[in-house]
């Protein structure tokens, strides 16, 4: 069995149908069916698949398993139950597997599908394929890496573009109604994923909505617990729990001291929206620096561990120091530290510890 979450919009079902028009040579051999049909109100899950199974049918991929309320218990009897039939499913990323009453871990390989990265937009759109580097890479060979790309490709205007529409691959059917698409798959989350993964009232999705639009007004916004739960009519905890379920949606990104866990819920030292599309499509207002601060929380949360640090904006796995600013951004703040850099902004090539902000682009 294999599970791949994600937020909406990022490509789950794409990849799917892709997967078996490349894959089988009679499509009649396996079925795609999504778990929000009308047809499952008045039928269950597992009389579909008994009836498949019987006719041959040894390969199902169910999509938005999240709307069907024991999904996890269906899949863990299905596996036991039907030894050869293998099981493909996509769900929201706000699904809470390992915290699931049902068993599933060894059942299943379980794969995230993440928003586009600035690499794989240059795929996507056919300007050029490089592979994903580490963070080590990165920081040891960025001259030459930027060097490389910067000779086949305007990698600046590019960026540009990614920054404003580049992190969903559905920019290119929207065109220029993708913001308003974007925001519209915001409002779809809220209104019915949250409440599938979450089960959770009219009244907290209402609150989520105005948490939501106060976040988008003052981004990075940093929060003052206190005051939210005031102006949402809600408690401490509660408050922390909505900030956090937007994160698990991945429209929220969290930035806190020590190191998250969903088992206990900190108060974060700032709140970002997830990436600078959802800035475009949701905030007030797109500072700059907060584009840039966006991007890089966005990119390297990926692939590594991500936390605020007394000096600098962000420390990366526990070790690297990272200030994040524009091409005239210097190392005052964070002098004489050790595995300290720069990202930097409109710099198509770096030397030394500064490092162009875009090639954090390539992590993944």
């Amino acid at each position: 069995m294999i599970g791949i979450k994600g937020a909406r919009g990022v490509g789950k079902t794409t990849l799917v149908l892709q997967h078996i028009k490349e894959t089988f040579t009679n499509i009649d051999d396996t079925l795609w069916v999504s778990l929000d049909n009308l047809w499952f109100k008045t039928h269950d899950v597992d009389e579909l698949v008994e009836y498949l199974y019987v006719r041959g049918i040894r390969i199902i991929f169910f999509d938005e398993v999240h709307k069907c309320k024991n999904w996890a218990e269906q899949l863990k009897n299905f596996y036991d139950e039907y030894p050869d039939l293998k099981i493909v499913y996509t769900g929201s990323s706000m699904l809470e597997i390992d915290n699931s009453k049902v068993d599933l871990a060894r059942r299943q390989i379980l794969y995230t599908l993440s928003s586009m990265s600035f690499r794989e937009y240059l795929e996507y759109v056919g300007e050029l394929s490089i592979p994903a580097i580490s963070i080590e890479q990165l920081l040891s060979n960025h001259i030459e890496i930027a060097m490389d790309v910067s000779t086949k490709t305007k990698v600046m205007h590019h960026f540009d573009d990614y920054i404003n529409h580049g992190c969903y691959p559905f920019f290119k059917e929207a065109g220029l109604d993708f913001h308003q698409q974007l925001a519209a798959t915001v409002n779809l989350v809220i209104e019915s994923d949250m409440v599938a993964v979450t089960d959770v009232t009219y009244a907290t999705v209402e609150k989520t909505k105005k948490l939501l639009s106060i976040i988008a007004s003052n981004v990075p916004f940093v929060p003052n617990v206190a005051k939210l739960c005031a102006a949402l009519e809600t408690t401490r905890d509660s408050c922390l729990r909505m900030l956090y379920a937007l994160e698990r949606a991945n429209i929220l990104s969290l930035l806190t001291r020590e190191l998250k866990s969903y088992k206990h819920l900190v108060s974060p030292e700032k709140v970002y929206l997830n990436n600078t599309n959802l800035m475009e499509s949701l905030a007030s207002k797109s500072e700059i620096g907060n584009k840039r601060e966006t991007f890089f929380m966005n990119q390297v949360e990926q692939v590594a561990s991500i936390q605020s640090a007394p000096k600098g904006d962000f420390l990366v796995s526990g070790k690297y120091l990272f200030e994040v600013g524009g091409a005239d951004k210097t190392f005052l703040q964070i002098k004489d530290i050790p595995d300290s850099y720069l990202a930097v902004d409109d710099t198509e090539i770096g030397h030394g510890n500064r490092v162009p902000l875009w090639m954090f682009g390539l992590l993944y």
